[in-house]
């Protein structure tokens, strides 16, 4: 370690007296198995790279048609696979589709390979076997031995930059490659151009521009190592019958620049045993200077301790915003790895000038705000960025405001659906940025312009041609012969409508509160009474007539089936359990949820869904279902929630690499158990109640960005006592399930006293 780094180690120690070291409590190997689709290299909290392993290369399609083998692959690692294919710098955590996976580097020794070689032949190329025995996973930091080629490699990131720190052994024949082809859902077709050019003997920039989720999404990169090379060259694997006068030179060895749609460079050095060789890589969304100037900022030296101790400063510093005491250490893990996890997107998503690319192709500056990108909604407005209003007001705040810019540059004046990289890529349903936009201004969470917001969420409600809402506005719900997923569709706008319709309220805005309220009462149209559920409604006003409530597909539903949607009206439970019977029948519905068993029919065929992802028929792996259980709160048992939390929360989530029941969905699983394990729920963003539930936390200090401190304390806690028995706001008993966010906001002591028996008179 440098004289600098021992210095700014020492200052940082110096700084966290007052906190505790959480760091190793988050571990980013957890939801790297299975379904978790999270990645475990090093990020910084909301940081442009990702900088993580690839462990195989499965193409999105064979043949044409769509490779199923792929969405295993949607952050770039599975955690039983042998091998690592190398490193690269940009990863979606916890999605459950993908792209990415940009600029792919990998360091080896002996004959030089171009090709990444296959799993089973990994000597076939220049992908290496590892043993998770050598391999570290912390937040800010990931290392690996990579056996073929006895190189340690060491990855840590700041915003905008990675850096890499390889141990060589002794060779005068190791590189260091950079594969500009590699990517995640990967097809033929997908690197629409790349561009490379060798400044000097130490420093390359270019960029990549790829057709994938996002259709038009350009990258550009600054790469620099700490010691020159001796050679270098490309392999160019395209071919095209216009390839102008470029044939006059080789282009395949020490050529300053190469262009092309299948470009793979290699630089080659020599090495002293256990001799270290850095790279930095920063990106940029603007241009190559751009990333340099980034890379300038950010890491301005070749001291990898040192930026890896200011990365994990940096966790750490976002880790005790909230420090917890726990029943067990595994639930510690838990609760700082969702943590981790929820603070890893969106991300920023412009230079350290403020500059970025925006929807129109053109470059903006960020004046006065931190642009965000990568916005998967669907999921996030669920839990995510309640959390964010809750712990991270600022960063929401200017997720907001980045909403509001993609909105001004929208040719079809919309905001957000699922956009990343100045890219709308229409996934999923619904308008859900009216949710994120309407919670904040509920909850006072502003510092943007509200009447312009509120005219945005108006706007994005009204544009007809998209995904049935002409027809939702006109007939009061979204046919199935004309729009495929009709109900959940349906039901989802209503929620939005009725979220546009509290801020219109807030902002005084009467006509469009009553507009608004009446479409938010849509939902009663794909009632069918006389089966009590959901139902998808033809054009003609007809009920579908083969209906089927377990099934998944063709039913009118996405990523749910009927007994989870029909659960789905989180603006009016009250409204709803009426509807389908009373409290009593209701009750006695949620509780045959949970019990029931769903055949393996009903999922086989899904990816979404998998058995480790479901209770009964309560499917948590997927995002409708989560506010489900705190629907007991509007019934006379609200107690019946306190078991199903804590069964939810431990058999959900788990310290294991396999320990998440679903895809984390850029956090929106990890907020639901942060949210849940402190014993309240956000049931409808845009308001400002939480549903109180059953903690997990045996204590938690929760440091609000205003400066108060908010006290969570559950009294006689244990394995066994779950049953909440009374609940107190700062020695004052909460007579209803309820608390709500400006209360929370001051500071105080939420007090829950525990026990073994379930209080049937729970707040009455």
């Amino acid at each position: 370690m440098t004289l600098a780094a021992i210095g700014l180690v020492s200052t940082l120690q110096a700084q966290e007296k007052q906190e505790e070291n959480l760091i190793q409590y988050a571990h980013p190997i957890i939801g790297t198995a299975k379904m978790g689709h999270t990645f475990p290299g090093a990020s910084s909290p909301f940081g442009s790279v990702q900088l993580s392993p690839d462990t195989d290369t499965i193409p999105y399609a064979v043949d044409g048609h769509y490779n199923p083998d792929v969405y295993k692959y949607c952050a770039g690692y599975q955690y039983e696979d042998p091998t690592i294919v190398g490193f690269s710098h940009t990863h979606f955590s916890g999605t459950g589709h993908s792209d990415l996976g940009d600029f792919l580097i990998m360091p080896t020794t002996g004959e030089l390979q171009l090709n990444p070689g296959t799993e089973d032949h990994p000597e076939n190329g220049y992908r290496s076997v590892f043993s998770h025995e050598n391999e570290t996973s912390e937040p800010g930091y990931y290392s690996v031995l990579l056996d073929d080629h006895n190189i340690k490699a060491e990855l840590t990131a700041t915003t905008r930059t990675g850096m890499h720190h390889y141990t060589f052994p002794k060779a005068d024949d190791a590189h260091i490659i950079l594969d500009l082809t590699s990517g995640i859902y990967n097809y033929e077709e997908k690197n629409v151009w790349t561009f490379l050019r060798v400044e000097n003997d130490t420093l390359i920039t270019g960029f990549r521009q790829t057709h994938g989720w996002a259709r038009t999404r350009t990258v550009y990169f600054a790469m620099s190592f700490s010691k020159p090379f001796k050679n270098y060259g490309y392999q160019k694997g395209d071919s095209y019958v216009y390839r102008g006068f470029w044939g006059r030179f080789d282009q395949t060895h020490n050529f300053p620049e190469i262009a092309g749609t299948k470009i793979k460079a290699y630089f080659d050095f020599d090495t002293e045993e256990g001799e270290q060789i850095d790279v930095k890589f920063a990106l940029s969304p603007v241009s190559s200077a751009g990333a340099l100037a980034n890379m300038k900022a950010e890491i301005p030296d070749w001291d990898f301790e040192k930026t890896k101790a200011q990365v994990q400063h940096n966790w750490n510093t976002e880790l005790n915003k909230i420090k917890v005491e726990t029943l067990t250490e595994e639930d510690k893990i838990n609760f700082y790895t969702a943590m981790y996890h929820a603070f890893l997107g969106p991300t920023v998503y412009m230079d350290v000038d403020g500059q970025y690319k925006g929807l129109d192709m053109n470059t903006h500056t960020a004046e006065g705000f931190t642009n965000y990108t990568s916005f998967s909604l669907w999921d996030t407005y669920r839990a995510l960025h309640p959390f964010f209003n809750f712990i991270q007001p600022e960063r929401n705040r200017d997720m907001v405001k980045s909403m509001m810019a993609h909105q001004e540059q929208s040719v079809h004046h919309m905001l957000p659906i699922w956009s990343h990289y100045a890219n709308e890529n229409w996934c999923m349903i619904g308008y859900h940025s009216a949710s994120v936009i309407a919670d904040a201004i509920v909850k006072g969470n502003v510092g943007f312009d509200t009447e312009k917001a509120l005219e945005a969420c108006v706007a994005t409600a009204n544009v007809t041609y998209f995904d049935g809402i002409g027809e939702y506005i006109e007939k009061g719900y979204v046919p199935e012969d004309k729009s495929g997923a009709s109900v959940s569709k349906t039901l989802e706008y209503a929620y939005d409508d009725w979220a546009i319709a509290q801020a219109a309220k807030k902002l005084g805005k009467q006509d469009i509160y009553e507009t608004f309220s009446k479409r938010a009462e849509n939902y009663k149209n794909v009632y069918d009474k006389s089966i009590g559920f959901m139902r998808p409604k033809l054009s003609d006003g007809t009920f579908k007539k083969q209906f089927d409530a377990l099934d998944t597909h063709g039913q009118g539903f996405i990523e749910g089936n009927s007994w989870n949607y029909s659960l789905y009206v989180p603006q009016d439970p009250a409204s709803m359990i009426t509807m389908m019977g009373g409290k009593e029948q209701f009750t006695t519905h949620l509780d045959s949820l949970f019990a029931m068993e769903l055949p393996d029919k009903y999922f086989a065929n899904t990816e979404d869904i998998s058995r480790e992802g479901i209770i009964g028929n309560y499917v948590h792996g997927n995002e409708p279902s989560h506010h489900v259980v705190y629907l007991y709160n509007w019934t006379n048992a609200p107690w019946k929630s306190n078991d199903k939390i804590r069964m939810i929360l431990r058999t959900m989530y788990h310290k294991g690499a396999d320990g998440l029941g679903g895809n984390d969905d850029y956090g929106q699983m990890s907020a639901w158990y942060i949210f849940s394990s402190l014993g309240f729920y956000p049931v409808a963003p845009g308001s400002e109640d939480y549903a109180v539930g059953s903690p997990l936390v045996k204590e938690a200090t929760v440091h609000l960005e205003n400066g108060k401190v908010l006290t969570v304390e559950a009294q006689k806690q244990s394995e066994k006592n779950k049953y909440v028995q009374k609940v107190l706001w700062n020695g004052k008993a909460v007579t209803k399930p309820v608390v709500t966010h400006s209360e929370l906001m001051k500071g105080g002591k939420l007090t829950f006293v525990m026990g073994r028996k379930p209080n049937n008179k729970l707040y009455q």
